[in-house]
Order: C-alpha cells, then structure tokens, then sequence
C-alpha cells in the first residue's frame, strides 16, 4: 500500500512534468482546479456527474476545450468541429504546448498555466433580468468554477483565433496565448475579453 502511495506521488503528467510544487494562489479556484498527479489526463467521462468537473485533472480539461473550439468559441462554418471527437490530436495539441512554454518560460508549464487561468477567469459579468416587460443587464459575481469554465473557453479561442488561416500552428499559438495570459498581457485574446467582460459588469452595477 505504501508502495503505491509513493508511485502516485512520484507520477508525472505526461511523464514528465511534477505537480507537487504548483500552487494555486488563487483561494477561489484553488478548490476546482484539480492537481492530482496523473500520467495520462484521459478520464473517459467518469467525472459525468455534478460538479464533477472538478474532480478532473486541470490538463484534461484544457484537452477537452480545445478538442471542441472553433475560431471564435460559436459554430463558424469553417472551423467549428475542426478537432470535435479527436481526443489522441488535441491531447497532442497541448504535450506539444506544454514542452513549447517550458522551452521558452524555463519554468514548470503547469504553473505557467495556473498563472493564466487564474489571471483569465473574469470576477464579474451581466446577466439579463426582465422586469414588467423590460430586459436590462445587471453586474453578478462569478462563481468560481464558471470563473474557471470562462478562462479555459478564452484562451482555447485566443489560440484558435490566432492560429486561424496563418502560418503560426495551434501549438505555438496555445503556448503563447497561455503565456501572455500568464504575464497578464492587455494585448492577448483572453485577457482582453476579461478585462471587456469586467468593465461591461461595473457600467452595469
């Protein structure tokens, strides 16, 4: 038994990459963003319950999002399902990420990638209340897991938006898109978006 427990702990994503000196600073997505060691982030859908999203790995659910991007996260006739159902292509999508943040950051890119979520997920947004007949956008928080649902769906589309119809592969795009966001770059896709998403919230408070 105790063998065991030392494997799990010993075990690296991918192979490679060590999980037990990421941190979450956030204390807010620190619940839902799952760091436990994994070798292949390959659940099968057993997490298919609620809030079971949060029992998934963090690299599988970026695994996921990207499989399922098109160019601006709506259906677009070109590239919406250009990676829908090709888990073994997006799986290698983001290995390939991943080694291309550590080559460049000379950091673990797991944190690298904590760093961007983290710096993505809005804290507030509008919502639409209709009241005797009149619609009007009203400020709400975000809850945490939907913080963290909005900043995996921003940067999958950053990096596919950026990708789109240019020379710069998926790859590289994703690995830049995670490291602007990361730096907390205004010029990214993602954190744009975030910042966008927070001013329409305070004008509508």
């Amino acid at each position: 038994m105790t063998d065991m427990v030392n494997m799990v702990k010993d075990m690296k994503v991918f192979g490679i990459w060590d999980l037990s000196e990421v941190e979450v600073r956030d204390p807010g997505l620190k619940r839902y963003i799952n760091l436990r060691p994994v070798y292949l982030p390959h659940s099968g859908g057993r997490h298919t319950k609620p809030f079971g999203k949060s029992e998934v790995s963090i690299v599988e659910r970026l695994i996921n999002r990207i499989s399922v991007t098109g160019h601006d996260g709506k259906k677009h006739k070109r590239t919406s399902g250009r990676n829908t159902g090709k888990k073994i292509k997006a799986y290698n999508i983001v290995k390939e990420a991943l080694q291309i943040i550590e080559k460049k950051t000379g950091k673990n890119p797991i944190q690298v990638l904590i760093y961007a979520l983290s710096n993505a997920s809005p804290r507030e947004e509008t919502t639409r209340i209709k009241y005797g007949g009149i619609a009007y956008h009203q400020s709400v928080d975000v809850s945490p897991m939907r913080r963290l649902d909005i900043s995996l769906r921003l940067i999958t589309v950053g990096a596919a938006k950026s990708a789109f119809r240019t020379k710069k592969s998926i790859q590289n795009a994703l690995a830049s898109e995670i490291i602007a966001a990361a730096n907390y770059d205004l010029k990214c896709f993602s954190i744009a978006k975030k910042e966008e998403i927070e001013r329409i919230s305070k004008a509508a408070r």
